[in-house]
């Protein structure tokens, strides 16, 4: 079966009624799990975008907490594992100030591991990778902002 376009897609969606499209967004969410939480997102946290990032901020501490620092090779994974989340939420959000907010705190909690990340090759691309991420993504906030953060980012670095 081949997925139809976004523009076919929302024509179409334009003939539907109310309770129609009601149902296919119920639908929806019973498919897959990012589904369900991006209109968890969409419908209830939203409207406070501090809200919805403290949240993730206490399950990123949660997630670095559990992080298996046996050897580099299970850090490296659970690392992976915390920045697909951190994109996806992203995703969710679609503002830049909540992605640098959560790659801030990521790189944080990352340089304060233990054993440091500095001694393992792939982490420390990782963390490097992160912070010319967050460089490009400050560069394209309204200057008070790209301070604020470029402050925060000094903070980490140093």
């Amino acid at each position: 079966m081949k997925a139809e376009s976004v523009v076919t897609i929302r024509k179409e969606l334009n003939h539907r009624s109310h309770e129609e499209l009601m149902q296919l967004c119920l639908r929806l969410a019973r498919f897959k799990k990012e589904n369900k939480e991006l209109l968890t997102y969409l419908l209830f946290e939203s409207h406070d975008e501090t809200q919805f990032v403290e949240g993730i901020k206490v399950e990123l501490d949660q997630l670095f907490e559990n992080i298996n620092t046996d050897s580099y090779f299970y850090m490296k994974k659970s690392v992976r594992k915390i920045l697909r989340l951190i994109k996806k939420f992203a995703r969710y959000s679609l503002k830049k100030e909540t992605e640098v907010e959560l790659l801030l705190y990521f790189c944080g909690q990352l340089k304060a591991l233990k054993p440091s990340i500095f001694r393992n090759k792939t982490l420390t691309n990782i963390y490097e990778r992160q912070i010319f991420s967050i460089q490009k993504l400050i560069s394209s906030l309204h200057e008070d902002l790209q301070y604020d953060y470029n402050q925060q980012l000094e903070l980490i670095n140093s």
